[in-house]
Order: C-alpha cells, then sequence, then structure tokens
C-alpha cells in the first residue's frame, strides 16, 4: 500500500454498497448514504472502469459485448457479495449486542463506512471510534466535508497503521471507556496483514475491553490460496488487490481459528462458513449474488 495514499480497496467497498442500495434488489445490505461519499464525475469513473474490468474477471461473459449496465451489473454480482454480507452480518450482531449492554462501537480498518450517519438514532446508546490509516481517515473526512456532513457527537476518529502503529496505545489515549462492554468491527483487513500481525491484533483488542465484548471479523480460509482448489473468482482475489497496491498476505486455518482465538484471550462464539453466509443472506435471490467461496465469518468474546 501506498501510506501517502487513501485505501483503494476502502474506495472500492464503499462504491459496491452504494452500486446495491441504488440499483439491487431485495437488499442484503442497505448503504443509502455511500454514494455521497463519491462526487458525481468519481462515481461514473467507478462504473466505467469496474465495467471495462469484465474481461478481467469474466472473459466469456466481455466477448458477449454488453453495454456498460449490463457489464457493470455482471462485475458488481460477481465480486460485491462478500462486501455486503460482511457488513449486514457485523451490524446484525452489534443490535443483538446493544440488549446485551455494549455501549462502545469500535470499526477497526473503518474506510469510507457510514454507520455513524446512517444510525444516528443508535448514537443516543453508542460511542462510535473510527481506526484507519490515516491517510485513508483524512480522505474520508475530506469526503464528509464535501457532502455537507455534521460530525456526530458520539464519533470519534482515531488514525493508527495496523501493520507499524501501536494499536493498544492509539485506543488507550483516545476517549475509549476500557470498562465499557464494546463491540469491535474488523472487516475485510486480515487479508492484508502477516498472520502474526492478525493475532496480535486480535490479543491486544481481547486486553482493552471487558469480559463479553465481543469481535467480528471475516478471513479467507487457507484452501483459498491452492491453486486449482479457488474457483476463478476468489483466485483473482489477490491478483485485484496486488493491482491495487494492497497485496493479500494472510488465509486462516478453519479447523485450528478456535484454539487460536483461544490463545490469544477471546472465546470463539460463531463461524460461519460460505455455505452458512449463503443460506443466511443470499438464499432465494433471483440475481447472481452468492456468498463468496473460502471466504468465512467470525464472531468472538473476550474471555
Amino acid at each position: 500500500m501506498d501510506h501517502s495514499k487513501a485505501s483503494l480497496t476502502a474506495l472500492f467497498s464503499a462504491f459496491a454498497r452504494a452500486y446495491h442500495a441504488r440499483h439491487d434488489a431485495p437488499k442484503i445490505f442497505d448503504d443509502f448514504l455511500a454514494q455521497q461519499l463519491f462526487a458525481p464525475e468519481e462515481f461514473a469513473a467507478f462504473e466505467r472502469n469496474l465495467a471495462d474490468a469484465l474481461n478481467f474477471f469474466d472473459p466469456e461473459a466481455a466477448a458477449a459485448r454488453p453495454d456498460l449496465r449490463t457489464a457493470l451489473a455482471w462485475v458488481m454480482q460477481g465480486i460485491a457479495p462478500i462486501t455486503l454480507s460482511r457488513a449486514r452480518y457485523a451490524e446484525d450482531l452489534l443490535e443483538t449486542s446493544l440488549q446485551q449492554g455494549t455501549r462502545q462501537y469500535v470499526l477497526l480498518g473503518a474506510g469510507l463506512d457510514t454507520f455513524a450517519f446512517r444510525r444516528q438514532e443508535l448514537l443516543q446508546r453508542l460511542q462510535v471510534f473510527e481506526l484507519d490509516h490515516p491517510a485513508t481517515q483524512a480522505d474520508k473526512q475530506r469526503r464528509i466535508a464535501r457532502a455537507g456532513w455534521s460530525i456526530p457527537k458520539g464519533l470519534h476518529f482515531v488514525p493508527v497503521d495496523f501493520a507499524q502503529g501501536d494499536l493498544p496505545s492509539a485506543l488507550r489515549n483516545s476517549s475509549l471507556d476500557p470498562c465499557a462492554l464494546t463491540f469491535f468491527g474488523w472487516l475485510g483487513v486480515t487479508y492484508y496483514l502477516a498472520r502474526e500481525v492478525v493475532f496480535e491484533t486480535l490479543r491486544s483488542l481481547a486486553s482493552l475491553a471487558p469480559r463479553g465484548s465481543q469481535v467480528v471479523f471475516d478471513y479467507l480460509d487457507a484452501e483459498a490460496f491452492i491453486p486449482g482448489k479457488a474457483p476463478r473468482r476468489v483466485q483473482l482475489m489477490p491478483v485485484a488487490a496486488e493491482r491495487c497496491g494492497e497485496p493479500m498476505q494472510t488465509a486462516l486455518d478453519s479447523s485450528s481459528l478456535s484454539a487460536a482465538l483461544a490463545g490469544v484471550g477471546l472465546t470463539l462464539r460463531e463461524h460461519l462458513a460460505p455455505e452458512q453466509i449463503q443460506a443466511r443472506y443470499f438464499a432465494h435471490r433471483r440475481d447472481g449474488y452468492r456468498a463468496f467461496e473460502h471466504v468465512h465469518f467470525a464472531a468472538a468474546a473476550v474471555a
């Protein structure tokens, strides 16, 4: 990653949420504010570039020479499901955790997440902390200002570089209450970090919040990087990430995840494999959206 520039994968995730909110039904995840974070010409450029990328993702479909709208729909149905379903999963669990006393929501690698603006009624009960690389966070704040949004009182920005920075110090120096039940959402990040950084981060989270606090994250399983094991769209994930300057580094072993989490002070509460994600969020859809192969969701609690 170019540390002087905002994350391209964060921009793509926001575009995917905006596109889905605008074009698809029923909604897997309705981020009706995401498009406002893009200038109109920038959003249109994303549409053109992704439609042109159909040849990369699906050469056979591209050979049919679809129009821009059709090409873009095919690309999004092939690559957006992971972004939409993990966001839905995290916010579903967050709402349940509020009933159990959660008072703080920490988004690690927040990107262009719109929760604090989209769900302002929940900020009467929650303090929201967005953690991200300083360049990505500065870009987001410029976009918020351009959109004319007001920063909610309960939203706090905490710049941190997960690969090189000191996450515990960053949070301890913020207004995070170490005694309050906390929900940590860590989405779309583990792929890009070394394995030891992933588990050291999880260890830090377990040390920063009281027992019963929760951590939700997504990850690729170990077979994703084995040639011949994964379908084409999964094989293309690291290729596309490399082209964006954000190379993927890590896949996790599903069979040993529970023990690995126990070793850093967390108890695995729920683990969704792709077929379970399919059943929960994609069953009976008539479009091309389906759960991403080899991508898992995990929910753990501080032991």
